[in-house]
């Protein structure tokens, strides 16, 4: 059977997710499909509320010890369970899931990185080292879709925030799936003249980021994209909620099966 990893950004969690689940339910007829989530705008909410001013680098957050707890708290806590009762909603069996159940996402801590001309440290922040798909296996054979979301885990128990595309390159890797799609509020990749792109090669994104069109949270997106390409994933698409099922709109990331 096919399978099929699908990412959601953060920023369409405040959104109806009805035509987001009802193309994950028509996904799940003909194959296995695993959901994996972030958070980040409602993090950033959440911080602000406490009177704390997240620091975002490169499209990816300084975590300090508050934004650890904010992580589990919003991200693991509030929206996972959402996300399990809006599929149950749309007829799907679910479970939710960290990086940390099970040892499905092993990290390291990250060390400090060079970013122009400073060095930064991430906090708590961590690298992967491991996938275990183990419990994945078992989800997937009993039908049940895996919802997955931050933090990781590493070997002595301590949690790390990961970045949620990261999870779904790993997690898509691990179960050598067939396509990752991966869902902005988008809907594409906007060129420079604020229009949606049908397909992208890894030349035409270099220049984007050369010309600034691609940048932030999207470079992270199309860098994941490449990766998952390199890695045997056929498919790779960044596209809204409305074309999970159909492919009609969005932007398909083209590897070198394409040439």
């Amino acid at each position: 059977m096919k399978r099929i990893v699908v990412k959601i950004g953060g920023a369409l969690l405040g959104q109806p997710l009805e035509p987001l689940f009802e193309a994950l339910a028509t996904l799940q007829q003909e194959s296995e499909v695993v959901l994996v989530h972030g958070g980040g705008p409602q993090a950033t909410a959440m911080a602000k509320r406490l009177g704390h001013s997240p620091t975002i680098i490169e499209g990816r957050r300084v975590t300090t010890d508050i934004d650890l707890d904010i992580v589990k708290w919003m991200i693991r806590g509030q929206l996972n369970v959402e996300l399990v009762a809006e599929a149950s909603k749309a007829g799907i069996r679910s479970l939710g899931l960290s990086g940390a159940d099970a040892g499905l996402i092993q990290v390291s801590k990250r060390g400090v990185w060079t970013v122009g001309t400073t060095d930064v440290d991430f906090g708590h922040v961590g690298d992967f080292q491991k996938a275990d798909p183990t419990v994945l296996m078992a989800l997937l054979q009993a039908g049940i879709m895996p919802v997955i979301c931050p933090p990781g885990i590493d070997q002595e128990g301590h949690l790390y925030n990961i970045n949620a595309d990261t999870i779904a390159l790993e997690v898509a890797s691990a179960l050598n799936a067939n396509e990752l799609l991966l869902v902005t509020e988008t809907g594409a990749v906007l060129n420079n003249e604020m229009k949606p792109l049908r397909r992208l090669s890894y030349q035409q994104t270099q220049a984007g980021v050369e010309e600034g069109w691609i940048a932030s949270g999207m470079k992270v997106k199309t860098d994941i994209g490449f990766a998952a390409l390199e890695r045997g994933i056929s498919s790779v698409w960044i596209l809204g909620p409305e074309s999970v099922a159909s492919r009609i709109r969005g932007t398909q990331l083209l590897g070198a099966h394409h040439a």
